[in-house]
């Protein structure tokens, strides 16, 4: 039976893990920024805490007693919030950094670092038909100003902690991880819950129009949940130590994206593309060339399944009206 730390155990990505790894018999401690009644998923049989881990103490005390830290803990949210909230999420460094102090400090077995694409160099991404981009990719340096920097930054730190002092560290780069159980309002969702959401509303409300921001050809590719977590627990428990994709190959436009909701709810709508909103890069998508050859992983959902499975999920929060579920997810009151 093995003993897990995992940071950021209130938000999408923790909610979902920590599923998994009780269902699997392990022994789970849960920390987060947020008040318990804002994580996306609680659990009875977790021990949990709502504490502030850029501290270092705080790290110290969360990392004693465990033989294996993840780290999912980071200030971020879509495209909108990224760019507008550079400092901020700049200052998720100090999370990485201390909990990387405390777990060498207690001499923790493993720990994991959540990466993100945007680390790779963005001077790559100017088109929408890019290829996969690769591990190596990275560098020359040039991620995405502010958050991308924080990652890129983070993940020479694991390595450098696994030269210096021996803590094995695990690092991926995620690729727009999207499903139930994560926001879809409020300015910090990724695009397939964000355009769930909209599709969803201007059904109900009968509108026959929605906002895209850009102009819809930029291109994204996308990674259900279920697949994610299946990935992140192959790469911690493998051999595997350098930075590594986990994404979806299956690059689509976002116009392709909103047709796919559009298509669930049974109606078609016209598009406000709004070029004045934040877009990020033209083209990203993952090469999943080494995670096949080196962990023998490939994901299970294609992006139909996966948008089904979001889009059902919000729709019935809106359809069944409930409103403790509404505020959980978007911070936000369904009856206004």
């Amino acid at each position: 039976m093995k003993k897990f730390l995992i940071v950021g155990a209130g938000g999408f990505i923790g909610g979902h893990l920590i599923k998994r790894l009780l269902d699997e018999g392990n022994i789970i401690r849960g920390v987060d920024l947020k008040p318990f009644d804002l994580w996306f998923q609680n659990f009875e049989n977790v021990d949990s805490h709502s504490l502030d881990m850029q501290e270092y103490q705080n790290c110290l005390k969360m990392s004693d007693g465990v033989d294996y830290v993840i780290n999912l803990a980071c200030n971020m949210g879509g495209i909108g919030f990224i760019e507008n909230n550079k400092a901020d999420c700049m200052l998720s460094v100090l999370i990485n950094t201390n909990l990387l102090k405390a777990c060498q400090k207690n001499e923790i077995k493993r720990y994991f670092f959540s990466s993100s694409a945007c680390a790779y160099n963005k001077d790559l991404q100017n088109n929408p038909n890019i290829d996969g981009l690769k591990e190596e990719d990275a560098y020359p340096a040039m991620p995405e100003d502010g958050y991308g920097w924080e990652k890129l930054f983070s993940e020479r730190m694991c390595r450098h902690f696994t030269e210096d002092y021996g803590l094995e560290t695990r690092v991926a780069r995620f690729h727009n991880i999207y499903g139930p159980m994560g926001t879809f309002d409020g300015g910090r969702e990724k695009a397939p819950a964000a355009i769930c959401r909209k599709v969803i509303e201007a059904k109900i409300n009968n509108n026959n129009i929605i906002d895209v921001w850009g102009d819809g050809t930029q291109t994204r590719s996308f990674l259900f949940i279920d697949d994610c977590v299946d990935a992140v627990l192959k790469l911690f428990f493998s051999d595997h130590t350098n930075p590594i994709n986990i994404g979806s190959d299956e690059k689509v436009t976002i116009n392709e994206l909103i047709s796919i909701a559009e298509n669930l709810s049974g109606k078609k709508f016209e598009k406000n593309y709004q070029l004045d909103k934040p877009q990020g890069v033209r083209g990203r998508s993952s090469n999943n060339d080494l995670i096949k050859k080196t962990l023998n992983w490939n994901y299970k959902y294609s992006l139909e399944e996966g948008i089904k499975k979001t889009y059902n999920w919000i729709e019935n929060i809106y359809i069944n009206k409930k409103n403790d579920e509404f505020v959980r997810f978007t911070k936000k009151d369904l009856n206004n």
